[in-house]
């Protein structure tokens, strides 16, 4: 049963983007179509996709964008996605032989579900890393969403979580954002989810501490601010304004540290 629709954010991605397809070719009897958003491109990214999809009998579906943000990409796929759920990853990050197939076997198995969360694996600078295993999840939906917000519950990667398209709606991620926007779009659906776990890691989620930490070292009281605004609305799906403080002191500490760390305490 074709039951799943991939959605994958990509900018100049074609260095990568043939790896992360082929690491779904294992799962193709249950992808319905992945909707791969080139999102102003410069590199040939489409075409590699294309000739890769092809090649590995995938149904690829390009969808042109001019977002040049992660968020904005992923919100054009997600109108488009016509499955009943939904897996989002990265163009550079890889999935993991049988990872799907777990994920939508643990929906079948408790129906009620419409959110799972799978371990995945780190991989830092080309370096495999330890697994991160989901845990901590509460039956009530709203304590879920606060603790995630506050950190008490482990992160979620993308790549890492398939929701059912009928639980995400209308919810969208945040534009704009130079960091955390993944984060406030797990939180709006945990919000409202009835959660599973699956301990087999389903991905492999390529970090570099780099890229991470010049999100932080860029204009860094704009896009606190920016970023602050963004989490503040989660108090519309009854987040309390406690959660999202601790979440701003946590956030506002990673900057204060990349700054301490650079050498950068002007």
């Amino acid at each position: 049963m074709r039951a799943i629709s991939v959605v994958i954010p990509a900018c100049n991605a074609a260095a990568t983007i043939a790896a992360t397809l082929a690491s779904l070719r294992s799962e193709a009897e249950i992808i319905g179509e992945i909707l791969l958003v080139d999102d102003a491109s410069t590199d040939g990214t489409a075409t590699v996709a294309q000739e890769a999809a092809a090649g590995l009998s995938l149904p690829l579906r390009v969808l042109p964008a001019s977002c040049r943000d992660a968020g904005d990409a992923r919100n054009a796929a997600l109108v488009e996605a016509a499955h009943p759920w939904v897996y989002l990853i990265d163009a550079d990050d890889l999935h993991l032989q049988g990872g799907l197939r777990s994920l939508l076997r643990k929906a079948e198995e408790q129906p009620k579900a419409d959110m799972i969360v799978g371990a995945y694996r780190r991989r830092v600078n080309g370096q495999d890393r330890q697994i991160k295993v989901p845990n901590g999840y509460r039956a009530a939906c709203l304590a879920n969403a606060s603790a995630y917000v506050k950190g008490d519950i482990r992160s979620v990667a993308v790549g890492s979580v398939l929701a059912s398209r009928s639980l995400i709606g209308e919810t969208r991620f945040p534009v704009g954002l130079a960091y955390d926007e993944d984060t406030l779009f797990w939180a709006r659906l945990m919000s409202k989810a009835s959660l599973a776990m699956v301990s087999q890691p389903v991905m492999v989620y390529e970090v570099s501490p780099v890229r991470s930490d010049d999100r932080f070292a860029i204009n860094p009281v704009r896009r606190f601010l920016d970023w602050r605004r963004q989490l503040r609305t989660l108090t519309d799906c009854n987040i309390p304004m406690s959660a999202l403080k601790t979440r701003e002191g946590l956030v506002a500490l990673k900057i204060a540290r990349v700054h301490y760390a650079r050498g950068d305490l002007d």
